[in-house]
């Protein structure tokens, strides 16, 4: 997988702005990447702290930009720009402010086109790398929601499984007097069409199995109403995209249950892509597939953005950084 990317990488250079400068983990992955010289890291904080930090890892990172909120001489256009981002939400003084945050700071480098693309939250919570970008990149055109995915991959196997790290839940959205503008399963439609296009990227053929407790009308409730509703939708919407559902995970994953349990299915028993209906579910199953599948988890994989933004768990190593570095840089 990950040769595959360095080729794309190869092909059209990219810079990716780290938010944590200073990090031991993130500076190991930008030595890393400068010397093999196919992404281009720029690494925010002080510029002393930043090469202090780096001199007691004992890491190589002579001839790589690091910006300093405090100093950087494009800061007023920067805060102007806020401020006309976020529409008479925040003030100069608040904006200021904000952008001496490297969160909100190195989101306004992908914004103005200084970086193709953001690592953050080797410190940061998932909300204080998600904010800034819905704040100031937004989401792309057609896009209504920022979704999340995993990329796992097994020796020459490789899935993707989606939301499992941002949409909690999917309920219908309301106008103040009371008119659904987006309801439930279409927002739910929306991460799996975004979750197929991103498992393209890895190589992945999508075969989109749309999970559920009920395969096929086996099983009533709320659950399985949302998930047969959003697949209409997919269908409906992009007839292109292989999806079916709703479907229990072994109707999935397993031909012979696939085509007892829903027959003539092309996806019932070859799915490799597996939304989710909620948080609670994707969440356990990626970590499932992870621990006891040995499958290696890539992600989150952040969806719906103008610009590739990731964020990393506060417990990754530089490993895991080098890796999402690759990956991130990758969608742009």
């Amino acid at each position: 997988m990950f040769e595959n990317l360095v080729e794309i990488l190869k092909a059209n250079p990219r810079k990716i702005v780290y938010t944590e400068g200073p990090d031991a983990r993130i500076l190991e992955s930008a030595a890393r990447l400068k010397k093999e010289g196919f992404l281009t890291p720029i690494l925010v904080g002080n510029v002393e702290a930043v090469k202090a930090a780096a001199a007691k890892g004992g890491f190589d990172i002579e001839g790589l930009e690091i910006l300093d909120p405090a100093t950087y001489p494009g800061m007023e256009e920067m805060v102007q720009t806020f401020v006309a981002l976020r529409k008479g939400k925040a003030t100069e003084e608040e904006a200021r402010a904000a952008l001496q945050k490297g969160n909100y700071f190195g989101t306004m480098l992908v914004k103005q086109g200084y970086a193709d693309a953001l690592l953050g939250g080797a410190t940061y919570s998932t909300a204080d790398t998600v904010r800034p970008a819905l704040q100031l990149v937004k989401t792309k055109k057609g896009a209504n929601l920022v979704s999340s995915c995993f990329i796992l991959a097994r020796a020459d196997e490789m899935i993707c499984m989606g939301d499992c790290a941002i949409n909690i839940s999917y309920e219908d959205r309301k106008d103040k007097e009371g008119n659904v503008v987006l309801s439930a399963a279409q927002q739910l439609a929306e991460v799996a069409v975004e979750t197929a296009r991103t498992a393209k990227v890895f190589g992945i053929d999508p075969k989109v199995a749309m999970l559920s407790y009920s395969t096929k009308g086996s099983g009533k409730g709320p659950g399985p109403e949302l998930v047969r509703a959003a697949t209409a939708i997919v269908k409906e919407t992009h007839p292109e995209i292989s999806c079916d559902g709703e479907m229990q995970f072994d109707a999935a994953v397993s031909p012979t249950v696939g085509q007892l349990k829903f027959p003539g299915s092309s996806v019932a028993g070859y799915a490799n892509t597996f939304i989710f209906p909620e948080i609670q579910s994707g969440n356990i199953g990626y970590k499932i597939a992870q621990r006891l599948g040995g499958f290696d988890a890539y992600g989150p994989i952040l969806q719906g953005l103008n610009a590739p933004i990731n964020d990393l768990s506060r417990g990754c190593n530089a490993e895991e950084v080098y890796q999402m570095s690759i990956i991130t840089a990758a969608l742009a």
